[in-house]
């Protein structure tokens, strides 16, 4: 601000100095201007009638120091001339002002020499034997008048520009001086700046607002503080560039980290591959949980994104010791891989003696009809195991195959063509929608994820109802779509439908066939490729589940 009043100033007092020194210089031109005109009719005049009585004796006797005289005759022809000889000079016949005299009896013009940067007036009188009197004075034009002010005018200036400089300096800074004593905190000014009183308002009115928020902005912290202080489960609140802004002890102490007054990422608190994918996911806009092992402790990680409005604000960390679920989950997975080892062999084998029987090789008149529910059962009895078998295998990361291209809409296809006589029998429609997406890995876990999600689409549809598929990609992303035209899922049980043997409704399941692991196989299938599932249902509505993987170079 002190600059632009300096600038002001300064520009101010040269540009009026410039102006003032160009009209001053046009002025006394035209004051000169007229003076030589008027001079010039006053000698022309005296000349003209010392002629009329003397005649040429009276040129020829004289000097005419600050005039130039011509007398020409009629014709245009130089009689007498002051300042050149006659016989050398041209035919002034065609001169303007020597025209007009003849004319009107007095005549004047004015020409312009660039060479010498001189203005030359003309005033001619013409006398009673028809011959013509001129008198011409020459002078400097307004260019060549201000030509010769250069020396001063910059002297001026310089001059100008010393005293405005330590003018404009001293009255800058005492202009300012008030505003920059301003407390912004108790904003006050004398009467001598009004101007300001409008801002210095909406300032103090700008500090009453803020000394409240931050009052309430501290209560807030103390509250959440005593809460979070006392809460066994820890939690952690990030923004979205994953640094840390608040946290309580218990998390520090399930994290085994140490507590710091410096910023830091959420990342630094542990560095597993496990709680990095968890947060990854919350910064991109979706929740996300996993179980993170410390040493003997099993801690689920629950990571959500904080959105204000629209915009993602950051992302909240919630902590759990789940050692003792997690301990019983893995005696319970310990238990049905055991189990399922164990069974599968005979019942291989109660599945091919059910099968003769089916096929009537023993009194078919009377046990065909129990061998073949002997066969079904049995039958169900595998696709339970190998279930079974296929969670085990997800969930300690054994499946015994390597990673391999694949695309998901022919794989799809394929799928949609092995279940159609199934959806047929129901009249169910399916259709498949989007284009070829190649993606890379486990291919026999992709092809469980899409069976299980259009095998459950059509047991728990309608008659007569619709099951779409849909392979598409958003950004680096594989998205696979199922949805049905069933009955639902009602929204208190949508959290755990992907548990395993979890059934919505158990007197309904008991008449659709299946084994109540496809959603937890598919769960955990999307999990294996790092990867998330999302389900949108209402009941009597249909069901909508969406697949998220990231694609990976091949």
């Amino acid at each position: 601000m002190t600059q632009r009043i300096f600038k002001s100033i300064i520009t101010v007092s040269v540009t009026a100095v410039f102006f003032t020194i160009v009209i001053i210089t046009l002025f006394l031109n035209r004051y000169f201007t007229g003076q030589v005109d008027e001079v010039l009719k006053s000698e022309a005049l005296l000349i003209s009638r010392a002629v009329e009585i003397n005649g040429e004796q009276y040129l020829k006797s004289s000097e005419f120091a600050q005039v130039r005289v011509t007398w020409i005759d009629a014709d245009g022809l130089v009689l007498y001339d002051s300042e050149a000889e006659e016989a050398q000079m041209e035919n002034h016949s065609n001169r303007e002002e020597f025209a007009e005299a003849l004319k009107s009896g007095t005549g004047s013009s004015s020409r312009y020499s660039e060479t010498l940067t001189q203005k030359t007036i003309y005033y001619a009188r013409k006398l009673s034997d028809g011959t013509v009197i001129r008198v011409s004075k020459a002078y400097m034009s307004i260019w060549a008048q201000l030509a010769e002010m250069i020396l001063p005018f910059i002297i001026i200036i310089s001059a100008v520009l010393i005293f405005s400089g330590v003018f404009a300096s001293k009255m800058a800074k005492r202009i300012v001086s008030p505003v920059n004593m301003i407390d912004l905190n108790n904003p006050d000014i004398d009467d001598s700046y009004p101007e300001l009183s409008t801002l210095l308002q909406k300032i103090r009115g700008q500090n009453r607002k803020i000394a409240r928020q931050m009052e309430q902005l501290r209560y807030s912290r103390e509250q959440f503080g005593l809460i979070t202080e006392n809460m066994s489960e820890g939690i952690i609140i990030a923004d979205t560039n994953t640094i840390v802004l608040s946290y309580n002890n218990a998390a520090m102490e399930l994290l085994g980290a140490e507590p710091t007054e410096e910023r830091q990422s959420i990342y630094a608190l542990n560095r597993s591959e496990e709680f990095r994918f968890c947060i990854q996911n919350a910064i991109r806009g979706k929740h996300a949980d996993c179980i993170l092992k410390i040493g003997e402790k099993a801690y689920q990680v629950i990571a959500n994104p904080s959105y204000t409005g629209v915009q993602l604000s950051g992302i909240v960390v919630f902590i759990l010791d789940v050692t003792e679920k997690q301990q019983l989950e893995d005696m319970r997975r310990e238990f049905t891989s055991n189990v399922s080892h164990e069974l599968k062999t005979p019942l291989t084998s109660i599945y091919g003696i059910s099968d003769m029987l089916a096929n009537g090789i023993v009194k078919p008149e009377d046990v065909q009809k129990f061998g073949g529910d002997i066969r079904n059962e049995a039958g169900r009895m595998i696709i339970l195991i190998n279930d079974i078998l296929s969670l085990s295998r997800l969930d300690e990361n054994s499946v015994a195959e390597d990673d391999v291209n694949v695309d998901l809409y022919s794989m799809a296809q394929e799928i949609i063509g092995r279940l159609s006589y199934y959806a047929g029998e129901r009249n169910i429609t399916m259709n498949i929608s989007g284009g070829s997406v190649p993606f890379r890995g486990r291919a026999t876990i992709l092809e469980g994820i899409i069976y299980n999600l259009c095998d459950n689409a059509i047991k728990y549809n309608r008659d007569g109802g619709s099951v779409s598929v849909t392979i598409g990609k958003n950004g680096n992303n594989a998205v696979i779509t199922v949805e049905d035209t069933g009955i639902g899922i009602p929204a208190q049980h949508i959290d755990r439908i992907f548990e395993r043997f979890y059934r919505v409704d158990k007197s309904h399941s008991r008449k659709i066939k299946g084994t109540g692991l496809g959603l937890s196989i598919v769960k955990h299938g999307v999990r294996y490729h790092n990867g998330t599932i999302q389900c949108e249902s209402s009941p009597g509505e249909g069901t909508k589940f969406t697949v998220t993987m990231p694609v990976k170079a091949g």
